[in-house]
Formats: C-alpha cells, sequence, structure tokens
C-alpha cells in the first residue's frame, strides 16, 4: 500500500510517501523559518498561506522521486490537529479533495501521534510496550504505549512546554526564531555558573510545569550585565536545568510502569544535551532508548504518511467530510 503522507500543521510544509512492505519512498520538507524569522515567531496567516503555495508542488515532487503515478497511491494520510487552524486546513482540504478525485480513502492522523511513531522509520524501531516523551512545539508529554492508539497519558505540562520555554528564552536573550537551536548553540559556550530550578521534580508525579523556570530565567538575566558571557551561562543554566527536569520524570517514569523502553520525539528531541542526559539515564536503568534521526524530529510528512498507513491498513477512514482540529487531545485516539 502507498500512503500520501501531508503534513501543514504549523510552520513546515511536508510531504512523503510510505510503503506498507517498502517503507519509506520519498520525503519532502519545505520550511518557513526564513520568513517567520523576520517576526520573531510564527505568522499563522502567512503560514496558512505559503502552505497553499507550497504543498502541492511538493507532492508532485514526491511523486517523480518515487516513479509513481497519482494512480499508484492508494491512501491519503494528513494532519488533522493539534496545530493551527489555517494551516490545518490546507493540508485536510488537499488530502480530501485529492482522496476524493483519485478514488482512494484518506485518513486524519493526530500530529503528536505522528512525533510518537517517528522512531518506527528507523532500522531499529522500538517494539511495544514502551514509556514515550512528545516534546514538540506547545505540548510536553509523558505517555504509555502498548499499540497504536494504545495510548495513556502519565503527564504532561500544566502551563509552559519545554519547546516554548526555548522559545521565550531565546527571546530575552536576543537570539529570535526559532529559540531552540539557537539556546543550544548559545549553551555550548556557557559555563557552569548558575543553578536553576528543576521544577516539579521535588512532589511526586510525571507533569510539568516550565513557566517557573522561563521566570528565573528572566530574573537571573536582570541580575547580570547582560554581557555575551553571561548569556551564553545562563543559556547552559537553563538547557541544563530543563534536560534534568526532563530525565528525572523519564525516570520516574520508567520506574512506575516497569518498562524498560522509552522514545523520545518532537522538535526538542534533537537537544543533544538533552538526549545525552537521557542516554545517561537509560543506561543506568538497564532500559533503551529511541529517537528518530534529526530530520524527523521536527514536523515531517514521513512520519504522518507511515501512522496514517497503520491506520488505514486496519481499515480506518475518513468520510467526506473535511476534519481539523486544532485541540485535540491524544487520549482521545483509538486502537488500530
Amino acid at each position: 500500500m502507498y500512503v500520501l503522507g501531508i503534513e501543514t500543521s504549523c510552520d513546515e510544509t511536508g510531504v512523503a510517501i510510505y510503503h506498507s512492505e517498502k517503507g519509506l519512498i520519498s520525503d519532502f520538507l519545505y520550511s518557513q523559518i526564513t520568513m517567520h524569522s523576520e517576526y520573531g515567531g510564527v505568522v499563522p496567516e502567512l503560514a496558512s498561506r505559503d502552505h497553499i503555495r507550497r504543498v502541492v508542488p511538493l507532492i508532485k515532487q514526491c511523486l517523480e522521486a518515487g516513479n509513481l503515478k497519482s494512480s499508484d497511491i492508494n491512501g491519503i494520510a494528513y494532519t488533522a490537529g493539534p496545530g493551527l487552524m489555517g494551516a490545518l486546513l490546507v493540508g485536510a482540504t488537499t488530502a480530501r479533495s485529492l482522496a476524493w478525485t483519485w478514488q482512494v480513502p484518506a485518513i486524519a492522523v493526530h500530529h503528536m501521534e505522528g512525533h510518537l511513531l517517528a522512531p518506527m522509520l528507523e532500522e531499529n524501531p522500538p517494539a511495544f510496550p514502551f514509556v514515550a516523551l512528545l516534546v514538540s512545539g506547545g505540548h510536553t508529554l509523558l505517555v504509555r504505549v502498548d499499540g497504536i492508539g494504545q495510548y495513556q497519558l502519565l503527564g504532561e505540562s500544566i502551563d509552559d512546554a519545554a519547546g516554548e520555554a526555548f522559545d521565550k528564552t531565546a527571546k530575552m536573550l536576543g537570539l529570535g526564531y526559532p529559540g531552540g537551536p539557537k539556546v543550544s548553540a548559545l549553551a555550548e559556550q556557557g559555563k557552569p555558573r548558575f543553578k536553576f530550578p528543576r521544577p516539579m521534580t521535588d512532589r511526586p508525579g510525571l507533569d510539568f510545569s516550565f513557566s517557573g523556570l522561563k521566570t528565573f530565567t528572566m530574573n537571573t538575566l536582570h541580575e547580570t550585565e547582560k554581557t555575551e558571557q553571561d548569556k551564553a551561562d545562563i543559556a547552559y543554566a537553563f538547557q541544563t536545568a530543563t534536560a534534568e527536569t526532563l530525565t528525572i520524570k523519564c525516570r520516574r517514569a520508567l520506574q512506575q510502569t516497569g518498562l524498560k523502553r522509552l522514545v523520545i520525539a518532537g522538535g526538542v528531541s534533537a537537544n543533544k544535551q538533552i538526549r545525552a542526559a537521557l542516554l545517561e539515564m537509560t543506561e543506568k536503568e538497564k532500559a533503551q532508548l529511541y529517537f528518530p534521526r534529526l530530520k524527523f524530529c521536527t514536523d515531517n510528512g514521513a512520519m504522518i504518511a507511515y501512522a496514517g498507513c497503520q491506520r488505514l491498513l486496519s481499515g480506518q477512514q475518513e468520510n467526506l467530510e473535511i476534519f481539523a482540529k486544532p485541540r485535540w487531545p491524544i487520549s482521545e485516539l483509538t486502537g488500530v
């Protein structure tokens, strides 16, 4: 089964084709970072308009790269949420229109399920069950995964997610957009000078809170002369605190569930310090750590094509209604 995947939830247009037996056939991505960096963050209206310009050419490019025709496609998967409503509608209307024209089924994919299953695209995918840490944009979740669609939410951010805290810290430090990679790069020049709190690690539970860490970062910055070394040391302290907080919660989740497999996915999972901290922890816990290659950490069409393929193979599909849901809890998903 050839499945075309379309991802347009935020500021990247991703299109890919996945085959149920051959694996990933083609994958292309257009990032809007240059356009949005002028404004210091994503402008929803501009994002939607750019998706309109990019999605069809990328679909044609994917077909050509895979030496395929539209008649070879057996199903279409698209990100239906969560995300920016206008951006989601571009992918949803494109997918539904093509599915009707090509007379193939379409399936709405949950954006976070796409990230959660992205490690399945690797040569050594994790077996079920496992614990997943999803850190993408405005989401920080810990989920027990017993199968596709079989998700138990263990913990989530009650205010700012880790990705949002990175972006806001970058703005405080004058680094611009996108914040995560810029804070990480600056942190490499930093020294262990400041000690930042590890929020909500001194109490039981698996929920996250990064709002206080963001405020602590701002107060620390105000107390310095704001030299380049001051900023680098603050970036180092912030990133270290975030990495240790995520690691403590993941260790707790593995111990509470008794599982020995941990998946980390989403844009923040590309952070080298966070990966290193989690790898050290899983080795001590005699557990295994899985994560997607760097290009599949951020939003992409491959993860949507894969997730959609699994649901289409089980017989699921959407009706002709165009479905988009900017707020969509992962706990509402059903199994395959």
